[in-house]
């Protein structure tokens, strides 16, 4: 891996910057996990659930795209099948789309519904904390597979 390049989140300031500022450590570091691996590595299923490090990018930019654009902002969204290279450009394109709809929220306090889940109700402060913690699990889970892959160990 190469040189640790990700954003601090900060130690002080206010609760909407430092929710997004953990949540955008966590993003780089998943990133991170993935530097200097070839496409054969990134696809290769490392545990007997098929799980692989490209897999956990994908997933997580369809949680992004699910949790900030369909519950948070109530659009409606789909969810495409990729290559590699379209798959980081996707989470990428994510995690810039739901940090500009976290910027434009008036408060976290305001309630969001579920489209799929009807009754469901969260203030978007939820969604936030929820998505710090589902990428932070998927971080751990890069962690053991980058490490089976070629010995990389890292934060």
């Amino acid at each position: 891996m190469t040189e640790d390049n990700r954003p601090e989140p900060p130690s002080t300031g206010g609760e909407r910057e430092m929710l997004a500022g953990f949540l955008d450590f966590q993003r780089a570091t998943l990133l991170w996990k993935l530097e200097g691996l070839d496409d054969e590595q990134l696809r290769r299923a490392m545990v007997p659930s098929g799980t692989s490090l490209l897999g956990l990018v994908k997933h997580l930019a369809y949680v992004e795209r699910s949790w900030f654009q369909g519950v948070w902002d109530g659009q409606e969204v789909s969810l495409p099948y990729e290559t590699t290279e379209d798959v980081l450009a996707l989470y990428d394109g994510e995690c810039d789309r739901s940090r500009a709809i976290v910027a434009a929220a008036s408060s976290l306090d305001d309630i969001a519904e579920h489209p799929r889940r009807q009754g469901w109700k969260m203030s978007r402060r939820w969604i936030l904390i929820h998505m710090i913690e589902e990428t932070a699990r998927h971080v751990g889970h890069a962690d053991i597979l980058r490490e089976q892959l070629d010995g990389a160990t890292g934060e």
